[in-house]
């Protein structure tokens, strides 16, 4: 464990991209492997435990480490309040051993947390705070981030890759494929992730996804509107088809395998005349040619078998972007305007039209592609993608080749109305906001929003919050409500889950409204018009 706690205190202190991956390609090429293999499991967002294999909950961690110092409940949710982490409060309320525990982390998740997870209470509190009994306050703290699932240090997975490729120097592309989709942490794990030979298993895994950027400059700056392509972007699920021999599969931009929830793609995908792995959006698509907005195809995410009539009110079409491979042939360093003509033709000879190209938008020039965008809304998309012709299919997000022309946000005033503290860094600031519009005389609650101000409006903005509280519910605070913020947001939905009636799309603070006092701000009824 000592090993990994110099590990996350390292990433944890620095600011540094250079100096975090030394301090991973350092741990990686030193820990004994199976520790490693932990170590990228969390490092790359993995859990201990789970919900059907519980080792501790927060309320189970409060109980137990007030029984442990001898600290009254009361002011472990105060310190809690204060601190802002639970797992930097776990450590800070408890003392340093006189006798320490030098296992290493794989014996700590395998031998000890892992044996015990799903036990009775009484069990698995034996181990956690015998632990605590044992470890210094640096591994007691990375012990306690394991327990919490709270592990953040600044560090992307693409960092970690990063390291991972400068340790073994295999291709960084390569090792992001191998690490898609579900995988369990072990030694064999790690060979065969920095194995420079090819595996028999990286047929079986998508590509790494290429994405794109918001376009901060003017297009015209781009050059010749006839070195892009441009397509409308699209609101759906991001996804790439792969159909490998008998081999169907398709796998979401979360690295999450869509099988079975959409019968009708896989099918369209089985009859198709080669082998290929296409890129491209899934959308609820209705007669008359219109895509459905975002949340008609969230009711066929959420089954996993839906039935004939989820299939016949929420339809699913593929509009395919790209052809990343062909016959076993990996297309990806070929050029867009190559990839997109055999797409194209691909397709064309398949006929499905549950399975089709997403339609180029043709324009002379810059202006006429402004002019497009700004009838986006209209036509249920969300602006333009402009790629340029002449690029390959890269991983991640890479800036320059593939952007995103996105239409202006829709927006309204809201109140703050709900505060509560951020996590991480900015854990003792409250940083996460509850917005609410009129209806009547009461504020609603519409949308929750966490980007927008900068450090100087945060730290102004929780001075306010802790001086003008009227409620507290455990981590939340009711405030006063007083202040006015502009938001921004995509499209907004009706959906009979919020209180509203309500759902908007990918909410964020545009501006702190000083010149508006609350009464003014805008009314429920305003978003109601506004939905689709």
């Amino acid at each position: 464990m000592r090993r990994f706690a110099d590990l996350y205190r390292r990433l944890d202190r620095s600011t540094a991209t250079l100096d975090k991956r030394a301090a991973l390609v350092e741990y990686f090429r030193d820990a004994p492997p199976r520790d490693a293999a932990w170590a990228l499991w969390l490092l790359a967002g993995g859990k201990i435990g789970g919900a059907r294999a519980k080792i501790a909950g927060t309320q189970e961690l409060r109980d137990w480490v007030a029984q442990a110092s001898h600290t009254a409940p009361w002011l472990v949710e105060e310190s809690y309040h204060h601190v802002g982490d639970l797992a930097e409060t776990l450590s800070l309320l408890l003392d340093d051993p006189a006798q320490t525990d030098e296992a290493p982390l794989h014996v700590w998740i395998e031998d000890r947390l892992l044996a015990v997870a799903g036990a009775d209470a009484d069990t698995r509190r034996e181990v956690v705070t015998g632990a605590w009994a044992r470890l210094a306050f640096d591994e007691r703290l990375a012990f306690n981030k394991l327990l919490t699932g709270a592990l953040r240090v600044g560090v992307s997975q693409r960092l970690v890759q990063q390291a991972l490729a400068e340790l073994s120097g295999v291709d960084i592309a390569r090792i992001a494929q191998r690490m898609l989709g579900v995988w369990t942490p072990s030694p064999q794990f790690l060979r065969d992730l920095l194995s420079p030979e090819e595996l028999p298993g990286d047929r079986a895994q998508p590509y790494p996804f290429f994405l794109a950027s918001p376009i901060d400059v003017d297009p015209a700056t781009l050059g010749p509107v006839e070195d892009w392509l441009l397509e409308w972007k699209w609101d759906g699920i991001r996804v790439q088809l792969i159909r490998r021999g008998a081999d169907i599969a398709l796998w979401s931009r979360g690295e999450e395998r869509l099988d079975g929830r959409f019968p009708e793609i896989e099918h369209a995908l089985a009859s198709l005349p080669a082998d290929a792995v296409i890129d491209g959006e899934l959308l609820g698509w209705r007669e008359g040619d219109a895509p459905l907005p975002f949340t008609a195809l969230q009711t066929r995410i959420q089954r996993r078998r839906p039935g004939p009539k989820v299939l016949a009110d929420t339809p699913a079409r593929v509009l395919a972007y790209d052809l990343l491979e062909l016959d076993g042939v990996d297309l990806r360093e070929a050029p867009l305007e190559t990839r997109r003509a055999r797409l194209e033709d691909l397709l064309a000879a398949h006929g499905d039209p549950r399975l089709v190209t997403s339609p180029r938008v043709r324009v002379p020039d810059w202006d006429s592609a402004g002019v497009l965008r700004g009838q986006a809304r209209e036509r249920g998309v969300e602006g333009l993608m402009l790629k340029r012709l002449s690029s390959g299919y890269q991983a991640g997000r890479r800036r320059g080749d593939w952007w995103k022309w996105k239409i202006d946000p829709l927006t309204v005033d809201a109140v703050l109305i709900y505060a509560q503290a951020g996590h991480g860094r900015r854990s003792a600031l409250y940083t996460d906001y509850t917005f609410g519009l009129w209806d009547a005389d009461a504020l609603v609650p519409v949308a929750k929003a966490y980007s927008g101000l900068d450090d100087k409006e945060i730290l102004q903005l929780d001075r306010w919050i802790r001086a003008h509280t009227i409620e507290r519910f455990g981590p939340v605070r009711s405030v006063e409500p007083l202040h006015v913020f502009e938001l921004g947001f995509e499209a907004v939905n009706r959906s009979g889950r919020h209180r509203s009636g309500i759902a908007v799309r990918f909410p964020r603070i545009l501006r702190w409204r000083h010149d508006k006092p609350a009464r003014e701000a805008d009314r429920l009824d305003t978003l109601r018009a506004l939905a689709r």
